[in-house]
């Protein structure tokens, strides 16, 4: 036989496939998604969007960085839901972004038939995927997402309390010169005003802040945490946040396509789970292959328990009088 013939009739009824992400929202958030998904070479990605050739550039513009970037995952841009079929994990991003003097909550109007829509659609052509909310308000656009796609709770999930602690986490390294990396820091309860930051569960190198920072100075970290979001769209003046949210995202993608089991603060279905039933609400979770797989529950003092719920009875609130737009 020539040496430089490979015979290949052993492996020629072999399939080898790649795990597809698709991605709903070719904005700001999508294709800083997508970028960050192929870069990373964790899987394919399928950007959709309704606007024509908007996810087609950019897919194509992704392709052509392939080998500068070093990797060879494919990116295809579409419009039609039929090209996203078989994916592992579909995320949506699609919907209105904030602008300056707007709540997240100002958003459900617009944006919950928009993520309804695609999260029928998208189900429909990928059952078996876990689903990833992005859309703000996202706690409240989660649940009604989850209900749209008739997902078993456990494979619908929103992406927040990734990206309130890491926000956290870099106020708390700049105020004390310290590197990020050894900053870890808990942020729970809903992506908006009520959420949760945990003080007491974020850690310089396992030494609580609270013994490296006083009271005040905490207090002033947790707020503009809180106010993380508006900050940036009070500056951008015409957008919203895009490059965290996008690194947040791709951690739970991540965790999902490589089944790394990863304990992460993401909006979870709750069942009982402190006290609260028949929301989704960000709280610590274990997230591999199949989605959720359990939810942490931390022994919280009387006053942070009380704090998460009353930021799961807001979302509750919201949730109910969304549901009643649609």
């Amino acid at each position: 036989m020539n040496p430089l013939t490979l015979n290949l009739s052993s492996s020629s009824s072999i399939t080898c496939t790649s795990p597809q992400v698709t991605v709903v929202g070719a904005g700001n958030v999508g294709g800083t998604l997508a970028q960050r998904i192929a870069e990373r070479n964790l899987a394919d990605v399928v950007l959709l969007d309704v606007l024509d050739g908007r996810p087609q550039g950019i897919a194509l513009d992704l392709m052509e960085s392939r080998g500068i970037e070093g990797h060879d995952r494919i990116i295809r841009g579409t419009t039609d839901y039929a090209d996203t079929a078989g994916s592992s994990v579909v995320v949506i991003t699609a919907g209105l972004p904030r602008k300056p003097g707007m709540s997240r909550d100002d958003l459900v109007k617009t944006n919950a038939q928009i993520v309804v829509d695609a999260a029928r659609q998208a189900i429909a052509h990928s059952p078996d995927a876990v689903l990833i909310m992005v859309t703000n308000p996202l706690d409240v656009l989660t649940y009604l997402a989850w209900k749209a796609s008739g997902l078993p709770p456990e494979r619908v999930m929103g992406m927040a309390g990734i990206l309130d602690s890491s926000r956290f986490q870099t106020f708390i390294a700049l105020e004390l010169g310290v590197a990020s990396t050894d900053v870890s820091a808990m942020v729970l309860g809903s992506h908006g005003d009520l959420m949760v930051p945990l003080p007491r569960y974020s850690t310089v190198n396992g030494i609580p802040i609270s013994e490296l920072m006083d009271a005040d100075t905490i207090e002033r970290l947790v707020q503009r945490t809180r106010n993380g979001g508006a900050e940036i769209v009070e500056l951008m003046k015409t957008g919203g946040a895009y490059y965290a949210p996008a690194s947040s995202t791709c951690v739970m993608v991540e965790a999902i396509v490589q089944n790394r089991s990863r304990l992460l603060p993401i909006a979870s279905y709750l069942n009982g789970q402190y006290g609260l039933k028949d929301v989704f609400i960000g709280v610590p979770t274990r997230v591999g292959c199949r989605g959720v797989e359990s939810v942490l529950e931390l022994d919280l003092f009387p006053d942070e328990l009380a704090a998460l719920q009353a930021s799961a009875e807001a979302v509750r609130q919201r949730t109910h009088d969304a549901q009643a737009l649609l």
